[in-house]
Formats: structure tokens, sequence, C-alpha cells
């Protein structure tokens, strides 16, 4: 938790096309996204001053809007710009980057087609998601009661903050009975993805984790694939389903918050944490360093 509350920190927002200094980046209380969810946001890390898929993730945020039903009245080039922005004028080198646009205030119903479409953009420094040591351990996962909707049902695809309700509940759940997170099941009861991560199991040297059909395909699990198959090791998406737990010896999820972090306990099931895992921890580690660093090391 921040050692001051999120509205209280120093530094500036870019709101709706200007900097904005940190107090002042308010919405009112009668914004058509906070009560119907009309809302779409990314989840971004900085490293050495270069935000890692920088790109990918605004062409995503601008897809979840559309998925959404609006459009959000920026480019990628310019949400790109603003991105870089915020983290320069905020004296940031190593951050979290969270930009996020949601209907206003014109409107107060379930339809509001002409509600204008904001966007604001805020950095913050934002430690490993996890603890460090428990990262390499393994953390412990509890198995959520809420599953992932059918994407007959929900814009499984969009990154929206709707979908996110079910996984607040689910973590805070498993918190409260001393897990770090929750595996949640698909609405088929197969497995899919954790409360703001995705999930993969090693069984005889190969990588198996679920497909990315009705929960988001994240960037950081196509950044951990790419890697895996650039070392050689197979990778099989598939369906997973729970009674299969006991055949994998290791599993790790991945997530621009979680980044690549290993899993030694999901409810009843157990994992070691051995040499694959800790090879893509430190690809990952090793791929996110700003370019010429890269080149340095």
């Amino acid at each position: 938790m921040a050692e001051k509350p999120y509205d209280r920190l120093e530094g500036v927002i870019w709101y709706d096309g200007k900097l904005v200094p940190w107090g002042e980046a308010t919405l009112h209380v009668l914004s058509h996204g906070l009560h119907y969810a009309s809302s779409v946001f990314e989840g971004e890390r900085a490293y050495g001053g270069e935000i890692f898929k920088c790109t990918e993730h605004s062409e995503r945020l601008k897809r979840s809007a559309e998925l959404l039903d609006f459009d959000i009245p920026y480019s990628v080039a310019e949400i790109d710009a603003a991105k870089r922005l915020v983290l320069e004028k905020n004296a940031q080198t190593d951050a979290y980057v969270r930009p996020i646009s949601w209907r206003g205030s014109e409107m107060m119903g379930v339809s509001a087609q002409h509600n204008k479409i904001h966007l604001a953009i805020a950095t913050w420094q934002w430690p490993s998601y996890f603890d460090p040591v428990q990262r390499l351990k393994g953390i412990r996962l509890d198995l959520a009661d809420y599953r992932r909707p059918d994407p007959k049902t929900a814009p499984a695809l969009a990154k929206a903050a709707g979908l996110y309700m079910i996984c607040t509940i689910s973590k805070h759940i498993a918190e409260r009975k001393g897990y770090a997170d929750a595996m949640m099941l698909d609405w088929q009861g197969r497995v899919a993805e954790c409360t703001g991560a995705n999930i993969f199991f090693i069984k005889d040297g190969k990588i198996h984790t679920p497909i990315a059909d009705c929960f988001l395909d994240g960037i950081t699990r196509q950044t951990a694939i790419e890697l895996a198959k650039k070392r050689g090791i197979e990778v099989i998406e598939r369906r997973v389903m729970p009674d299969e737990l006991t055949q994998f010896s290791e599993c790790f999820i991945t997530g621009s918050a979680a980044e690549v972090t290993a899993v030694s306990e999901i409810a009843q099931w157990k994992f070691t944490p051995a040499a694959i895992t800790q090879q893509l921890m430190a690809d990952y580690t090793a791929e996110v360093q700003p370019k010429g660093k890269k080149a340095a090391a």
C-alpha cells in the first residue's frame, strides 16, 4: 500500500490533452464510467526511463475502448507521447504507468452515446507486485469461486474496469486466507488466469498455458512465450483442466505488475520453482532493460 492515498501523491497527470497538478486530476461523482463501468485502462512499467512495449499497450487501450463502443480521441502516437511526457515531468525512470479512459457525465443512464470520452495518464513509483523473495520461492494461490465469464456475455478481450470486479473480490478473499492471489477458472471450469496475471505450467520440459479466449492475452504473456521459444522451449496453448495440475512440476504467472513470478502452491496443488521458471524470470528481467543497457550488458 502507498504511504499516502493515491489521490494525494505528488506530481502531474496528463488529463485530456494537458498536464495538471496531481490533486486537480478529478472527475465528477456522476461520471458514466464510475456508475456503469464504461472505462478501460492499461498497466505498464517503465524501466530506466523507457516504457516497456509502450505502443503495444496504447494499441490495446484503443482496442479495448472500441470493444466498449467508444473511441478514444487521441492516436496511438499521441498516447505514447503523453505517457513519456508524464514520466519525464514526474522525474521517474522506474515507474508504473496507468492510462485510463472513460465516459463522462453528460448523460446518466445506461445509454450515453454522446458523453465526452476522457483520457488521463498517471505514473508513480511501484516496486515488485509481490515480495521479491517470494517471487523466487513461489507465491501461494487460492482457487477463486468466481469464474471468468463466457466471452458471449462480456467483452472479455478488453482491459475493461468492469471485468475486474470479480478479481478484486477474489483477491481480497485469497489475501484474508493468507494467499498472495487466486487462480480463476473459466465459465466451463477450465483453468483461466489469476486475478491480474496469466498463468503457465511446466511438464517434462514443455510449457502449457490456457488459450486466451475469455481473458486477456497479456502483453507480458506474449513476451514470455517469445522468450521461451527463443530458448527452444516448446509452448503449448491449450485447454487445461484443474485435475491435470498434479501432473505439472512448475508454475509461474506473468503480467506487467507481476512480471514473471514463480508459484509454489495453488490450493491443494504443489509446485517447485526450477530451471525453466528461473530462466524465464532472468530472461524477462534482461528483456525489459532499455536498449542501451542491453547492449552494454
